[in-house]
């Protein structure tokens, strides 16, 4: 990563944020979350919503953001995603933030307010969906999903190589979550990757797995759904 000279403005920001954040801590919501197994090294609690309304209240900011992530509250984590630069962001600094991530939440709103948004944003999700690590290949599925909702200009070559990776990553029942809903999103964009899709989930059922054959039946029963097939069609008849 690269590294920035402080200065007193970011400094004032960043420890208002800070504040802002402890005043609205709920134990109540940190309970309930350790309850269902997502446990931060610190989390005071701040809905997502909460975050957004603080995040509007400043302007994009590289030093601001690098402080926030570093660190490494739950709530400063977010924000950092949100007050991030897209434009600023380098290839090392998304590698460093994905080694980090301590959740599925961290990965899906950094995947949503910020890599997406990048210009490496494909070539680094099918780099994470290759990765090693559980939550790095769901940064990757996470990614190139929010893709496919959201880059409404990008040709239908942006997404046929991620049909190709799809095969061993539906074997792992860890993934089966992310990985039915983003193939899902993915054929849904239109009816060319609706019909390659379909192909490549039907394959998914000759794979000796368990699990693979589910999420393959998952996502045709999805797909297959009269009223999704319509709803496709419909949006590339505007």
């Amino acid at each position: 990563m690269d590294y920035l000279l402080d200065n007193p403005e970011a400094e004032r920001i960043y420890q208002e944020i800070l504040l802002r954040i402890k005043r609205l801590q709920n134990r109540d919501v940190v309970n309930s979350m350790q309850r269902r197994g997502i446990d931060y090294k610190v989390n005071f609690g701040v809905a997502i919503p909460m975050l957004h309304q603080i995040a509007s209240t400043y302007a994009k900011n590289h030093l601001v953001a690098l402080k926030l992530w570093n660190k490494q509250w739950r709530e400063t984590m977010i924000l950092a995603t949100l007050l991030e630069d897209p434009s600023d962001v380098t290839e090392n600094q998304m590698d460093f933030w994905v080694r980090n991530f301590q959740s599925t939440e961290i990965a899906e709103q950094a995947a949503m307010n910020l890599f997406s948004k990048t210009s490496f944003a494909y070539k680094k999700a099918f780099e994470y969906c290759l990765g090693k690590k559980l939550l790095v290949k769901i940064v990757g599925l996470l990614l190139i999903g929010r893709l496919a909702l959201t880059d409404h200009k990008a040709a239908d070559e942006n997404f046929d190589p991620f049909f190709e990776l799809m095969s061993p990553l539906s074997k792992d029942s860890q993934l089966s979550l992310v990985f039915s809903r983003i193939f899902i999103q993915i054929g849904m964009r239109n009816m060319n990757l609706h019909e390659l899709a379909i192909r490549h989930a039907s394959i998914l059922k000759t794979i000796d797995s368990e699990v693979s054959c589910q999420n393959a039946n998952l996502i045709l029963s999805e797909l297959n759904y009269e009223e999704v097939i319509a709803m496709i069609k419909q949006r590339e008849n505007k």
